[in-house]
């Protein structure tokens, strides 16, 4: 009888997972502050079948590919609570497979809290990698380590993060040989982190060595492979331009960066989150060789690909910077006004 009324219960919430909103809400100007909240004060909630939970995270994922930051921050916390409570209700595989969906649930919260710069995202990267470790799944492992080694970057331990990215990348085996195409696409996506990390303290022969690498690791993925890498990246050709560009900026050589604009065609990046990105490294770059209008212009693109994107802090910043530009650029107070890079 218990266990039939837990089923009943969990498909309850279940259904609610992706529709109950949380005791404090994520709004356009603050999407992770829900999550912020539900590390602190974690809703209840109950255990929910697995293929039903793998859903309410696919829909989760689905909101963060298509930039739709706020809906992801009203779901993370009842997605969270009931991960867990999933996880801690089963036993043997089932467990293992439950730690794989916290995983990447925390995954995503960490994602959104660094796009906000909020603070919680060391939390959830512990937690991700935790819960990553524990499924004994590499996959979600390089996915945890990933963004727990964004997170070591922005807190100013970018060496340390740089080796912990090449040695989860060594982890997996795919140096030589044939490895399964999967632990080639992890490889990638570690080594593209890597390379922009590495950027960040202007290690450039570490990071030219390390987005080579990574590139020439991509290339080793069979041609006729759906697409694969990480949760919320793909170890792609664009992908690879897109971090070359990335990187470039980080070491202050954006002439050296311009070429891999023209290398991506936007229209077929697979996602709004990754147009945006695009359009956000090609602004950087524009920016720092002196060229504000072209800067602009990419903006303008991220806000038509990803509204909510332009409300990010990094991307306000920018918007401000440009304001001080010596060309007229029509549009432009106006453009910062909306998306909140001044007030007045």
């Amino acid at each position: 009888m218990r266990r039939r009324e837990l089923m009943a219960s969990a498909l309850g919430v279940g259904a609610a997972l992706v529709t109950a909103p949380p005791a404090v809400s994520a709004t356009p100007q603050n999407p992770a502050a829900a999550l912020e909240h539900a590390l602190l004060n974690p809703p209840s909630a109950q255990p929910v079948p697995h293929q039903q939970l793998a859903a309410a995270l696919t829909t989760a994922r689905d909101d963060f590919t298509a930039a739709r930051y706020s809906a992801l921050g009203r779901k993370l916390p009842t997605l969270l609570a009931a991960a867990e409570a999933t996880r801690d209700e089963t036993t043997g595989r089932a467990r293992e497979r439950a730690q794989a969906l916290v995983a990447r649930t925390y995954v995503l919260g960490t994602e959104l809290a660094v796009k906000q710069h909020a603070d919680c995202a060391w939390a959830t990267s512990v937690l991700a990698l935790r819960a990553a470790r524990a499924s004994g799944d590499p996959v979600p492992v390089a996915e945890a380590a990933r963004v727990m080694a964004i997170t070591m970057r922005r807190t100013g331990r970018s060496p340390s993060a740089v080796n912990f990215l090449t040695n989860t990348a060594t982890s997996l085996g795919a140096e030589r040989g044939t490895p399964a195409p999967e632990a080639l696409a992890a490889r990638t996506c570690l080594l593209l982190t890597a390379a922009y990390t590495a950027a960040s303290t202007n290690q450039r022969g570490t990071a030219l060595d390390l987005l080579q690498e990574a590139t020439e690791t991509s290339g080793r993925i069979p041609a006729n492979t759906e697409p694969l890498g990480l949760f919320t990246i793909q170890a792609s050709p664009a992908e690879c331009a897109m971090y070359a560009i990335s990187t470039h900026n980080a070491l202050h050589t954006p002439d050296e960066g311009v070429q891999h604009i023209s290398a991506v065609i936007p229209a077929q990046l697979p996602t709004a989150e990754r147009r945006a990105r695009y359009f956000t490294d090609a602004a950087r770059t524009w920016h720092q060789i002196g060229d504000p209008r072209r800067a602009y212009t990419a903006l303008r693109a991220v806000e038509r690909e990803a509204p909510e994107e332009v409300h990010r802090p990094a991307i306000q910043a920018l918007t401000a910077n440009l304001l001080y530009s010596p060309q007229s650029l029509p549009g432009l107070k106006e453009f910062a006004l909306r998306t909140g890079a001044v007030t007045s």
